[in-house]
């Protein structure tokens, strides 16, 4: 089973995964803004080097965020059409759950805070602990606020269980309150997203309830909105 992974959390990150051989191609662009120009190009090169064509994917793996709205929404497109092209199921996982499992890989047992770039002083976040080899158990988030409070509060606080792994962007925008465990990843592995999606399919064969859709988790709303109309003169 060959699945297509795409992110546009940060940057654009894409990925061939195959179930059997593992990565078999991988593609990023570290534009924040460029996702549009960049991500069909990449899609293309990641096909390319592992020398298949679209005919060759069996099924979509596209990141949720949390992301802001414009790059998000970029690669969600990109996945619900490549999938409706294709005819082929798409599936969503958070990005946050992506980088969380990226941990983990690294940090087996660990309780995972995972920081994005929430821009506006802000950052996303969420707390993790393992569940299998290739997925990941939400205990708390996510969620969007300035690090300073995160850093404070006690509600989260009361969810770890020994030391907390601190991982992804944010950590680094904001280290002085929430800084960076040594080696811990900033950067999504959309190759991780194949893997995610893997473990949930086969919870949700067994009747589990698993988290997949691929609704865009933008946790607030846009920063452009479309304008009011204007009130006739009478």
């Amino acid at each position: 089973m060959r699945t297509l992974c795409i992110d546009t959390s940060a940057g654009s990150a894409v990925a061939l995964h195959d179930d059997e051989a593992g990565v078999l191609a991988r593609a990023r662009s570290a534009d924040h803004r460029g996702h549009a120009e960049r991500l069909s190009a990449l899609v293309a090169e990641v096909l390319g080097t592992a020398g298949l064509g679209a005919a060759d994917v069996d099924r979509v793996a596209v990141g949720t965020g949390p992301a802001p709205y414009t790059g998000l929404r970029v690669g969600l497109v990109t996945a619900l059409t490549f999938g409706r092209a294709r005819g082929v199921p798409v599936h969503g996982v958070s990005s946050l759950d992506v980088l969380a499992r990226q941990v983990l890989d690294l940090r087996p047992g660990s309780t995972v805070l995972v920081l994005g770039d929430a821009r506006r002083k802000e950052v996303y976040s969420a707390r993790y602990r393992e569940l299998g080899n290739d997925d990941v158990e939400v205990l708390s988030g996510p969620r969007v606020g300035p690090a300073a409070e995160l850093a404070t509060d006690p509600l989260d606080a009361a969810v770890d269980e020994g030391p907390v792994v601190v991982a992804g962007p944010g950590s680094l925008l904001y280290a002085d309150v929430l800084p960076p465990t040594p080696g811990a990843p900033d950067e999504v592995d959309a190759a991780v997203l194949a893997r995610i999606v893997r473990a949930r399919l086969a919870r949700a064969a067994e009747g589990e309830e698993v988290a997949l859709g691929t609704e865009p988790l933008y946790l607030r709303r846009p920063d452009v909105t479309p304008a009011a109309a204007r009130k006739r003169a009478s």
